[in-house]
């Protein structure tokens, strides 16, 4: 039930982020920018605690984030972080993100891609990737393209819940997976 309420909290305020963003005029950015916070938050267990922190006043919190982003986002997204930490709903802020990406990405009738790339992708290889990502699933795609050094070479791209691994990593796997046979 606990499971059931959190899936609708982290909807609530992902569809209430996505409309006051609309409303905003400058969806795009602010959304790919809280994307991108909210995969920040996903691997910075520290800040996570630190803005999630209820023994640490909900201003000092404001301050941290206001310290971290001021002048690296749009207001806007500064704004919006704000509140939601001022809720007390840092701990979900992730999946809330990761929620409104998709309600954006729905509106433009498509879905996100999230890829991950050893190096940054130039506009080129971004657009021919979104083409193929779109003729694989059939859908229109929109890429989150993150540099992850982890991904020695080759790029990881997750739609919805396919994983297509086109990394070094995973063919030099497959190929002693196949020596070993």
């Amino acid at each position: 039930m606990a499971n059931v309420m959190s899936e609708e909290l982290i909807h609530g305020y992902a569809t209430a982020l996505f409309q006051v963003v609309r409303a905003e005029g400058e969806i795009d950015r602010v959304e790919d920018e809280l994307y991108r916070f909210g995969k920040l938050l996903d691997t910075n267990h520290e800040l996570k605690q630190a803005l999630s922190d209820q023994s640490i006043d909900k201003e000092q919190r404001k301050k941290v984030l206001g310290e971290l982003l001021d002048g690296k986002v749009s207001p806007h997204t500064l704004g919006l972080l704000g509140f939601v930490v001022e809720q007390g709903r840092a701990r979900q802020l992730p999946q809330i993100l990761s929620e409104l990406s998709k309600l954006a990405a729905e509106a433009r009738s498509a879905v996100v891609a999230e890829v991950r790339s050893a190096i940054p992708l130039d506009a080129q290889q971004q657009t021919a990737l979104a083409e193929a990502l779109s003729k694989a699933t059939g859908k229109k795609v929109e890429l989150k393209v993150l540099v992850d050094p982890e991904v020695l070479g080759g790029v990881v791209a997750k739609v919805g819940d396919t994983v297509i691994d086109g990394t070094v990593r995973r063919r030099l796997e497959q190929l002693k997976e196949q020596v070993r046979s």
